[in-house]
């Protein structure tokens, strides 16, 4: 049986949810090609924590961790079920409590994990569990955790990692979807984009050597993160997709990768 393919995502604005642009239609694509996983693990930009935290819940809940946008958004319902045993499994493979990994029942599915599901599989019939970005640790961290993951792709488990490899709300304009984007965050990405093709991993990890690109396009590291994940879980062979290359709003990629497909 073939492995399992790794997703990164670049999702950026929940209104994407409501839109038909070319970022959408390339999720729409994307999902007449992606084979049916039994379960789906979501490396999510918008779960912030110290340590790396692992939803348990068997039920967990959709999350609208956006404010101030149109009602309609709020009316999606996208509600899989959970799935405990492959999160257990995950803890396990990234080494439990020893490691600082924790199973935590606190969180859900985040907007970073439903708005893009909601294209990919729109019936909301596979069970998910949600995986945190640790905030605190070192980014060769990430790489290091997301490794341990690679047996689940055996398993018929997509891996889903979902942020933005550019992401300057502080430059964004957010009115305008097509507003001319930034140099410094068109050189990041692709730089980025040059490094996945490659599987240079190492310059993934230590983006901050590409100087003021990366300080503009990376000033916080949370929605970047989540690349690291997918990143680190390409193995040797594997096809290299990108579905989508567009930035949005000046200072947003929506660079999406495909390893594996």
């Amino acid at each position: 049986m073939k492995s399992m393919p790794v997703i990164f995502i670049g999702h950026g604005s929940p209104m994407n949810m409501v839109l038909d642009n070319e970022y959408t239609r390339s999720l729409t694509a994307l999902r007449d090609r992606l084979p049916l996983p039994k379960a789906i693990v979501i490396i999510s930009a918008h779960w912030q924590t110290s340590g790396t935290h692992i939803t348990d819940s068997p039920n967990p809940r959709q999350i609208y961790d956006f404010y101030g946008f149109p009602q309609e958004l709020y009316d999606i319902r996208y509600e899989p079920l959970g799935a405990p045993p492959v999160a257990r499994k995950a803890h396990k493979l990234m080494g439990g409590e020893a490691e600082g990994v924790l199973l935590d029942d606190s969180w859900g599915d985040d907007h970073a994990g439903w708005a893009v599901l909601k294209f990919l599989y729109p019936n909301a019939d596979i069970p998910i569990t949600v995986i945190s970005v640790d905030m605190e640790a070192p980014a060769s961290r990430h790489a290091t955790l997301a490794q341990r993951l690679a047996p689940l792709r055996e398993e018929e488990v997509l891996i889903l990692a979902s942020g933005n490899i550019v992401h300057n709300l502080f430059d964004a304009d957010l009115m305008n979807e097509n507003a001319p984007p930034d140099p410094r965050g068109l050189r990041f990405d692709a730089l980025a984009k040059s490094a996945l093709e490659t599987g240079d991993l190492d310059s993934l990890v230590h983006y901050e050597r590409w100087g003021g690109d990366a300080r503009y396009s990376v000033p916080t590291r949370d929605h970047y993160l989540p690349l690291l994940w997918a990143a680190a879980l390409k193995k040797e062979h594997d096809s290299v997709t990108f579905p989508c290359e567009v930035m949005q709003n000046r200072s947003v990629s929506m660079r999406s990768v495909v390893f594996g497909l």
